[in-house]
């Protein structure tokens, strides 16, 4: 770490120059003291947040956009992409992931089973967002208490509510040659008078992503009995195959808003690391191969027979479906006389459902029904403090019904209160918060089995409602050195209760190929044979004391942002691996209650029970940007996470050290960008887990910007390893079984009128 401290020391000292008042922008970037974070009512830009901050929009949203939320935010300071695959990669912010990151959508949970497991996808389009927020360390005060990690808020104008007079419409259309996709996307906005309306839609579909050249079979599958020399030309299961839209309207006036949408999203989507079949000539002879798939994604087959036997040898494929229906209203009152100045209400009801599908098999369906509001207030100035006081409500029905539901149906109820100020003296902008949230998980009693030839033996059992009470704080202050140089200090005390798949998951997880046992339960040896016993382990709020500290400063020509980073967390939750499998598990009935388990692995899976222990996770974040020339400018970031367990051993999946720099050139209507990010070899790993090697990514961008009458046009050329590098992804849990793809190349359009 001397290179990069080094180099962040010197980076420092260049961006003490003189400010000016006109800063140089290029058309992929922004402003930054101009970028409002709408995730907090305070409505700060950038510089003014004590909580590192970092907002995605404009053109620069537009040329990362990806098929997941994970892979759109990856080349993000301090974010990683938990990469199951290309078709379910969420957000991991400094290590963390699963439900210490809170993914909303307009401020309210995406309320879907993403936070269960890391092959459910995040049910948020990226093509039709038009800011993305990433408020890094805990930012739970408004947004509850799991958020430990950060928050991720996708905005977009489905709750439109600025007057119009005109009719503003986008249009993209890309293809990519490594997975053969075809995404179209449409946005519009518009309105008259009072009234305004929004419309977006997109439709999305690929097949199985190309890997890089000279991986061999076994590279990926080593348990196969194949030839050594064998070649993978592609990912099995990888496909997508999702559309969706959202209409919105809303009535404007200068003291009323008022907004509601309704939105609808569906998906197929390949879920890697199970089929490994029909591997064959015939499985990749052409145009058999694309017929197979045609069928595969075809109104009414919709993935049901071209995944199972016939399109992919003996082995039967695993693919999700995903079905959701989203309602949003909002109703704020402004310019009130009397303490509160502002009020605002904001809700959603999701419904949400997803399936996995082996072969012509529903093998596990999720059900998660929730509705959410909030109320929260803006009060006149109390001795110079500025702020708003709120309560959030939320109630969640989510259940999980097949062979392998690994989670029993639970209820869960969440009410708190917030409040969050401000006050600026002199150079020193001042902001605390306080949060207190209950929340109840109320699970259906299990009826757990045990069968053999003689007889069939049944018991419920009766698990207590769980109830956690959850106090956060924060704390921080900014102060400014200059016109735009800051330096900001933040410390968090955030309580996190554990969600219902954490305290009483028992059952196989088909994404990730593991046997999940809950905190709730314990594991006991008997005679080599392991038997699952409850109620033996005391589960406690997962508490995090995080401290940070940010400097950003911007010139003409530069701008410098870093962050440092100290999270101490005690009763941390992680899934351990106990070294026992499970036999068949994917052949018992689907209460699992004496699953087979022994000390051998055989044809099992591997067992992981989620335990406490105190951590700590420590790292930085750095980003500069330096513009050269009017037409040169470079920008670079760079991340570290380092993470341990009070044993002395090292966190699963934890991203390693990256450095990333891209050089962009403007020429009047072009714009080129040629980059490479460097990924260090991770060999702090957690027993049982494997090293990942280091690789660098090289990739290449360039946009030609024109204009026809009223219409504006963007069209771009986008090359992703380039090299056709070998790489894999060392916090996925795939990263043995899916590489990242080889090369390929984008193509597309955006049209604006």
């Amino acid at each position: 770490m001397k290179t990069p401290a080094l180099s962040l020391i010197g980076l420092a000292v260049m961006t003490n120059m003189a400010l000016a008042q006109d800063k140089i922008t290029h058309k992929d970037e922004s402003e930054l003291e101009k970028l409002v974070i709408t995730a907090s009512p305070l409505s700060r830009s950038v510089l003014e947040s004590a909580t590192p901050v970092t907002i995605i929009a404009g053109e620069e949203l537009k040329n990362k956009i990806s098929p997941t939320l994970g892979e759109t935010l990856k080349d993000s300071p301090g974010v990683h992409s938990s990469y199951f695959g290309p078709v379910s990669s969420s957000p991991i912010i400094r290590g963390l992931d699963g439900p210490r990151v809170k993914v909303v959508q307009n401020g309210l949970d995406v309320s879907d089973a993403s936070r269960v497991g890391p092959d459910h996808i995040v049910s948020t389009e990226t093509s039709t967002a038009t800011q993305i927020e990433i408020l890094r360390g805990p930012a739970t005060l408004l947004y509850g208490s799991g958020a430990i990690g950060g928050v991720v808020n996708v905005v977009d104008n489905r709750l439109p509510y600025e007057r119009r007079e005109e009719t503003d419409v986008e249009v993209l259309y890309l293809h990519d040659t490594v997975s053969d996709e075809n995404t179209v996307s449409l946005n519009a906005d518009g309105g008259t008078g009072n009234f305004v309306w929004h419309v977006d839609g997109f439709k999305r579909k690929t097949n199985n992503y190309s890997l890089p050249d000279g991986i061999r079979h076994d590279d990926i599958h080593e348990e196969d009995e194949h030839d050594g020399d064998a070649h993978l030309d592609e990912l099995d299961s990888s496909f997508i195959d999702a559309n969706g839209f959202t209409v919105g309207m809303g009535y404007v006036t200068d003291d009323t808003r008022f907004a509601f949408s309704y939105g609808k999203l569906k998906s197929d989507y390949g879920i890697p690391g199970h089929s490994h079949g029909g591997h064959g000539e015939e499985a990749h002879e052409g145009e058999d191969h694309d017929e197979d798939h045609d069928e595969a994604h075809g109104d009414e087959a919709h993935g049901d027979e071209a995944h199972g036997e016939e399109a992919h040898g003996e082995e039967i494929s695993v693919f999700g479906r995903l079905d959701q229906d989203r309602y949003q209203a909002k109703i704020d009152w402004l310019n009130l006389d009397g303490f509160f100045t502002e009020v605002h209400l904001h809700g959603a009801y999701t419904d949400y459902t997803h399936a996995e599908i082996e072969g012509n098999e529903v093998g596990t369906e999720f059900f998660n029904e929730t509705f959410e509001s909030r109320l929260w207030a803006k009060h006149e100035p109390i001795m110079g403090w500025h702020g708003v006081v709120g309560v959030t409500m939320t109630q969640s029905d989510f259940s999980a019904q097949g062979e392998e539901a690994f989670t029993p149906p639970s209820d869960t109820d969440v009410l708190a209160l917030f409040v969050l100020e401000e006050k600026r003296t002199g150079n020193f902008l001042w902001q605390l918060g306080a949060r207190i949230e209950d929340e109840t998980i109320k699970p259906e009693d299990i009826e757990h089995a045990h069968e053999t030839e003689e007889e069939h033996d049944a018991h419920e059992l009766n698990i207590d409602e769980q109830s956690f009470t959850a106090f956060s704080l924060s704390a921080g202050v900014v102060y400014s050195l200059a016109d735009n140089q800051t330096v900001a200090f933040n410390y968090a005390r955030s309580e996190r209760g554990l969600s219902a798949a954490e305290l009483f998951a028992n059952g196989p997880h088909i994404g990730t190929n593991t046997y999940e046992v809950g905190a709730f339960y314990d594991i006991e040896m008997h005679d080599g044979d392991a038997e699952i016993i409850t109620g033996a382990i005391s589960v406690k709020e997962e508490i995090s004391n995080n401290l940070d500290i940010t400097y950003r400063a911007q010139t003409r020509h530069t701008d410098f942002s870093v962050s440092v980073f100290y999270n101490d967390v005690d009763n941390y939750v992680f899934q351990q691996d106990t070294g026992l499998f499970a036999e068949d598990a994917h052949a018992h009935d689907e209460d699992h209650a004496d699953e087979e388990m022994h000390e051998e692995e055989g044809e099992a899976l591997p067992i992981y029970l989620f335990r406490q222990q105190d951590a700590k996770l420590y790292g930085l974040e750095m980003e500069f940007d330096w513009h050269i020339s009017d037409s040169l400018r470079l920008d670079t970031f760079a991340d570290y996470t380092r993470a341990e367990l009070d044993n002395g051993e090292d966190v699963p999946r934890m991203p390693p050290l990256r450095i990333s720099s891209a050089l962009h050139y403007e020429l009047s209507d072009w714009h080129f960008e040629l980059g490479a990010t460097y990924y260090a070899k991770q060999d702090k790993v957690a027993p049982g887990e494997n090293e990942t090697d280091s690789y660098t990514l090289v990739n290449f961008a360039v946009n030609y910007y024109t204009s026809f009458n009223d219409t504006d046009m963007t069209f771009f050329l986008k090359g992703n390893n380039v090299t056709d590098q070998e790489a894999r992804v060392h916090s996925s849990f795939l990263k043995d079984e899916a590489p990242l793809p080889g090369r390929g190349f984008v193509m597309g359009t955006r049209i604006t009128f």
